[in-house]
């Protein structure tokens, strides 16, 4: 078993989509960044590839590339998986928590666990994913960013 732990976090900004898990939100404002700039699977990303041992998910999908310009983070997650599978690795369960005032995104889980398990290759059930505010504080709590945090289990 092997345990690997994920953190992203980017800016909210008007014109541009918000994208967690693969799906579209609709909302006043999106995530800034090279590609959709989806936190969640971001974070996702970094857990699974340091459980992993690998470096993290800039090193191999720089922002400095185009190929990665506005690039789905599912296609990321993907390629993220190839690398474990080289090394023989399954995913056991994945636990992720995003972190925004708003909107809220409970209505979409169920379709994020979808787009995740697809390409982890698991079932929905081994997929958690919940969401909090920071009550007010901070970048996040005055509606400027979100931040995700993922933890991966990997045999």
């Amino acid at each position: 078993m092997r345990i690997g732990l994920g953190y992203d976090v980017h800016k909210l900004v008007t014109g541009r989509k918000l994208v967690l898990g693969g799906v579209t939100i609709p909302h006043k404002k999106g995530l800034l960044g090279h590609s959709d700039a989806d936190v969640l699977l971001h974070a996702l990303c970094d857990s699974i590839l340091g459980a992993a041992g690998l470096k993290d998910i800039g090193y191999y999908f720089s922002n400095k590339d185009p190929r990665w310009k506005n690039i789905s983070s599912l296609v990321l997650l993907g390629e993220c998986m190839k690398l474990i599978k080289k090394q023989k690795l399954k995913v056991g369960n994945v636990d992720i928590t995003v972190i925004l005032e708003e909107p809220k995104i409970n209505p979409y889980v169920d379709l994020m666990k979808k787009n995740i398990a697809k390409i982890l290759g698991i079932r929905t059930t081994q997929i958690s994913i919940k969401s909090t505010t920071s009550e007010g504080l901070g970048f996040i709590g005055k509606k400027q960013g979100c931040s995700a945090y993922s933890i991966a289990l990997l045999k």
